[in-house]
């Protein structure tokens, strides 16, 4: 579905984290006691009574000091309006009225959509009223005391804030491809984010952790929609400092195990790490489709060879994803960023793919003719009766054998390769499961018990 956009406002630790997680029911916001921990606008799925909507948590809004990362997350805030159906802005009720809030207020009062006032840390009902009266001020809208941590008045908010959303039924089908786009730290994984939407929706700076939370921005080309999430840089567990830049790279391994394919971002000058091979693994165990981003391929002298060179290099560590589609890239100036989009929808087509058994077995026939299986030292060979697929994403085959422990490392990879070669699964792992006599056996038996009891 194409869900509408609720964009929550306001200065710094106030509870917007707090808020969001509470609208989106789970914990992936970061929350930390320190200012200016949520930067880029990240886009959570939320719902209340029988709306669907995504609530997009912003960095803290100051507008009279321009240091640091200040004048980005303003730019980021803004961003998050234009596509908003209706705002909250959130404010402190035990602080009360600051002049911070009455700039933003004037500055909402200029936007086109609607907003709500809630005002936050009213733990105490009969007390909230009193604090929240003092923001009827800022001549918004009604104020609503609310507690984030407690929940306790946010009912009351989301009744009204239905009211500014769309019907169900006027909310549109949509086919989305999930794309984590996932790297170590300065790869280019904001920048990539940015080309690839046009727009500034990442904060990019050469600092190390500018990104921490999960982004999600939403790119829609004709008929398909993308939600592409920008991650934290995943630096080497040792050396991780418990705190923001831990919260962030968990939120980076969630959004690889939600997503349906990941962007994985290789700095073409550092070549492929001992981090990058982790993180490769890491991929691959939760069966998501790759997309291989090298990045900064401007920064590269090169002749007619340079391309093929650089990419047999990558791939010589990379060997067990040899499978995955390469692109090199400059998300800087652009070169062939848009040409990802079109590999997206060949790697998610393919990690969502189903093929009949029928044709499953006639690739198995066909490659068992032109190679049978393995005999062991004691002259027993090894025998393929059929395959079906079980699952999808990834594509999932389960194969019924005489025994399992017959087939070779090499058969299993020859195999592996004629369902690629045949069923064209690019850019997605293919799991196989060899299944012998002895296995079916004791699964009929705990079927069996499980019937008798």
């Amino acid at each position: 579905m194409k869900l509408p956009i609720v964009a929550v406002i306001g200065r710094p630790n106030v509870g917007k984290s707090t808020f969001v997680n509470r609208l989106a029911g789970d914990q992936q916001a970061i929350v930390h006691d320190e200012p200016g921990i949520t930067r880029d606008r990240t886009y959570r799925p939320a719902f209340w009574q029988d709306r669907d909507f995504q609530v997009v948590d912003t960095g803290g809004l100051v507008f009279d000091d321009d240091t640091e990362f200040l004048p980005m997350i303003r730019q980021q805030a803004m961003a998050a309006l234009v596509d908003a159906t209706a705002a909250i802005f959130v404010v402190d009720g035990q602080l009360g009225l600051t002049e911070g809030d009455r700039e933003i207020a004037e500055w909402l009062r200029r936007q086109s959509v609607p907003v709500l006032l809630a005002v936050n840390k009213c733990e105490s009902v009969e007390q909230g009223l009193a604090q929240a009266a003092e923001f009827w001020e800022l001549g918004l809208s009604e104020p609503y005391p609310i507690s984030a941590i407690h929940g306790s008045g946010t009912g009351e908010l989301l009744d009204e804030l239905i009211t500014h959303l769309p019907p169900v039924g006027q909310l549109v089908e949509d086919n989305e491809i999930k794309v984590a786009i996932i790297g170590r730290p300065n790869v280019g994984k904001s920048s990539l984010l940015n080309t690839l939407t046009g727009e500034q929706r990442s904060i990019v700076s050469p600092i190390s952790g500018t990104t921490r939370d999960a982004i999600d921005t939403i790119v829609q080309r004709g008929e398909q929609t993308y939600r592409l999430i920008d991650t934290a840089g995943i630096r080497r567990k040792k050396n991780v400092n418990y705190g923001a830049e831990f919260f962030g790279i968990n939120r980076a391994f969630k959004a690889i195990r939600r997503s349906d394919v990941v962007l994985f971002v290789i700095d073409v000058l550092d070549g492929v790490t001992e981090q990058d091979l982790k993180l490769a693994g890491r991929i691959i165990d939760e069966g998501k489709a790759v997309v291989l981003v090298i990045n900064k391929w401007d920064a590269v002298e090169k002749d007619s060879g340079t391309i093929n060179q650089y990419k047999k290099e990558i791939m010589s560590r990379l060997y067990f994803m040899e499978w995955a589609q390469t692109i090199f890239v400059s998300a800087m100036t652009g070169q062939r960023v848009n040409k990802i989009l079109d590999l997206l929808d060949t790697a998610a087509e393919a990690h969502r793919r189903r093929v009949s058994t029928s044709v499953i077995n006639e690739v198995l026939e066909e490659a068992v003719s032109w190679h049978s299986p393995p005999t062991t030292r004691q002259g027993k060979q090894g025998r393929i009766y059929y395959g079906t697929q079980v699952s999808s994403q990834p594509p999932t085959i389960a194969l019924f054998v005489n025994d399992p422990k017959r087939f070779s490392d090499n058969y299993r990879r020859y195999i592996d390769r004629q369902f690629r070669d045949q069923l064209g699964f690019t850019s997605t792992p293919v799991r196989l499961i060899w299944r012998g006599k002895k296995m079916r056996e004791m699964e009929r038996g705990a079927n069996k018990a499980t019937k008798v009891k």
